[in-house]
Order: structure tokens, then sequence, then C-alpha cells
């Protein structure tokens, strides 16, 4: 088996776990306004369990968490705090880590429907300046459409950074067809990263049964096309999200059966089918992580 790539866990839910501030709606972003050393308590957890990427926690720093006010105030800010406190973890750790900043999708996750280019791109734009000092890659995640990564794309502008792109994906009522949960597929989705010129394509925030069918989508084009795309998985621990889900409407439940040696089993299966980067997303905590480091890196 080559080396693969050890992405870190969820955050959100990490920071919960070990006591940060942390309520709806401003969920992540809560601990970074009134406690940031659990952040870095965060981060740290999970480069010890193994992880050689972590994330910056500013999914939450936009305006459908912290409100347009604080965001338009505090904006550039706390991505800028989100970028420095990955930095200081990496930095210290006794194996080299990337950061990955984080671009989440700006008006709501899984909700394509919601989406504004312009307000996109604004919301965009002042993450991307808050964390450009401080990360190696942008990740954007939790995408669910083209028009979302296209408007990353753009908003970027004449950043050099490797652009890793992570699609959501529809959880049931699926056909035989991987799609995003904006309807589109993820052969759409694949080949138009090839065409904005991402290093990367990634599936998260998802159950780990739809992964598989998404990578055969993803390996499917790349063959066709001759793309050098790195391909990765992180699931997240949540029972199915249904199409008409409000984004931060509730907290869900994490599922019991995804233990850290069941979802190393998953993990393993995705390797099999060309993954090259995995790690977790909600839920998916530092054990989980151990798990994967022990046996995959």
């Amino acid at each position: 088996m080559s080396q693969i790539l050890i992405l870190d866990g969820g955050m959100g839910r990490e920071l919960k776990r070990i006591g940060a501030p942390f309520q709806q709606p401003e969920w992540s972003a809560l601990a970074l306004l009134e406690g940031p050393h659990f952040v870095e308590q965060a981060h740290d957890a999970f480069v010890n369990a193994g992880a050689r990427v972590i994330t910056t926690n500013s999914y939450a720093v936009v305006p459908f968490h912290i409100g347009q006010q604080r965001f338009e105030q505090h904006g550039e800010r706390l991505a800028a705090l989100a970028g420095e406190l990955a930095r200081r973890s990496a930095d210290k750790a006794s194996h080299a880590v990337t950061v990955a900043g984080s671009l989440p999708p700006a008006l709501g996750s899984y909700r394509p429907d919601l989406f504004n280019e312009a307000d996109s791109l604004a919301i965009h734009r002042v993450l991307i300046a808050g964390l450009a000092p401080y990360v190696d890659v942008w990740l954007a995640e939790t995408q669910s459409s083209l028009a979302e990564v296209r408007a990353v794309r753009q908003a970027l502008g004449e950043q050099d950074k490797p652009l890793w792109l992570s699609f959501t994906l529809q959880d049931e009522d699926t056909d035989a067809v991987a799609r995003l949960r904006s309807g589109e597929t993820v052969s759409e989705a694949v080949a138009e990263a090839i065409r904005l010129g991402a290093a990367a394509v990634l599936f998260n925030c998802s159950q780990p049964e739809v992964m598989e069918a998404a990578l055969d989508a993803a390996n499917a084009v790349l063959q066709q096309q001759g793309g050098q795309l790195q391909l990765g998985v992180y699931a997240n621990a949540f029972p199915p999200t249904p199409k008409d889900a409000k984004a931060n409407a509730t907290l869900d439940e994490i599922r019991a059966d995804l233990t850290p040696q069941n979802y190393l089993g998953w993990a393993e299966r995705w390797v099999g089918k060309g993954a090259g980067i995995v790690g977790g997303c909600c839920g998916i905590t530092p054990e989980h992580i151990t798990a994967l480091s022990n046996s995959l890196s």
C-alpha cells in the first residue's frame, strides 16, 4: 500500500466534546470568539493522532453562522485567528503537517439553492484575506454544486497555492449515478475540477456508504481525460441527511456503528478505490484518526 495522506477529523464536534464554547448558530466559530485555546487543543489532538493535514476552524466564519454585522466587523480577524491557531499547532508537531484553509459553502451547507455568486465571492474574499498568510493549501469543502466551486476559484484570484475541491453527496434516494446535493453528477464535478486546475478532488460530509460510487465515477473521468488529480474521502458520522434538510437547524445525532475500527474498514475500501487522502468530517474523532494513521500510513 502506498503512503496515504491522513487528514484530521471533525472540528465542531471535537470542540463540543472537549468542553469548548459551542452552540448554534455560531457552531465552531464560537470557540474562536470565546475560547481560542480550545481550537488549538483540538488541532493538537488530531496531530497527535497522526493527522498530516489539519483544517483551519474557519468553516463557520460566515454570516450564516455568526451574523452579517459580526462578519463585517470581525470576519477577517476571525479567519486570521483560525489560520494562526492551525499554523501554530502544525509548526510544533513532531512530524510534517500541512495546513488546509477551509473555504465553506458561503451561504449554507447542503443548500445549493441558496447560492448567490456575488455574495459568495464577497464572503470568500474576506476569509481568503485572513487565512492566506497561514495556509499551505486551499480546501473548498462541503461544496454542493459546480457554481459554488467556480465562485471559490474566482475568489482566489491569483492565489497560487494548491486548491483541493471537496464535494458533499446525496445521502438518500440516490440512483445508480453518484450525485452532488445539487443533483449534478460526480462525473461533471470532477471534469469541472480538472478545468479549474484543482490539485485534488475529495468527497466529504456524507455517509461512508455513498463514497465508493463517487470514487468510481471520479476514476472513470480521470481515465477518460487523463487528469492527475489526487482523490480523497472524509465522511461524516451522521445518519442520512435528507434533501430538504435545513442547515444549522439542529444538532445531528452521531451513528453508534461508526466506531474507529468500523470507520477504518470503510477507509480501507476507499483506499482500494484509489483514495490517497483519507480523514473524517463531522463526528469523526482523534480516536478514529489514530486508527487510520496506525493502519494506513
